[in-house]
């Protein structure tokens, strides 16, 4: 299975894995699973990091190469998923948030999230 891990459980999978409830930690170990990050995460990681946001207090050089090297696969942002924005319903607001679930969307791919205002949306999302 391919999942696309939002951004909290990819900063708590990388440095705060106690944080990590038992389903995704189940999710993340198996080795059939195939794991993802996207670019928006980083993104989203540079921007807050850099207004000081504690919970979002990591290098986001060091949390990419991690990530790498720790066999996950990068989601670039790409045109289609920006256009695809546009049929989104405004359920949850965060750019961020919204960027991921058009992604996982467009690449058919499941979304894992802590968020369960991003887990109403239709679509293959699961709240962990």
């Amino acid at each position: 299975m391919k999942y696309l891990l939002d951004t909290h459980l990819l900063l708590w999978a990388a440095g705060q894995p106690e944080r990590l409830s038992t389903d995704a930690r189940s999710m993340l170990e198996n080795t059939a699973n195939q794991l993802l990050f996207s670019a928006a995460s980083l993104w989203e990681v540079s921007i807050k990091n850099g207004l000081g946001r504690n919970d979002f207090s990591v290098n986001p050089r060091l949390l990419r190469r991690g990530l790498l090297d720790n066999g996950y696969l990068e989601l670039p942002i790409t045109s289609e998923h920006t256009v695809s924005l546009d049929n989104l319903p405004l359920i949850h607001k965060d750019p961020f948030d919204r960027l991921l679930i058009v992604q996982a969307m467009v690449e058919g791919i499941t979304l894992l999230t802590s968020d369960a205002l991003v887990a109403r949306y239709a679509g293959s999302i699961i709240l962990v």
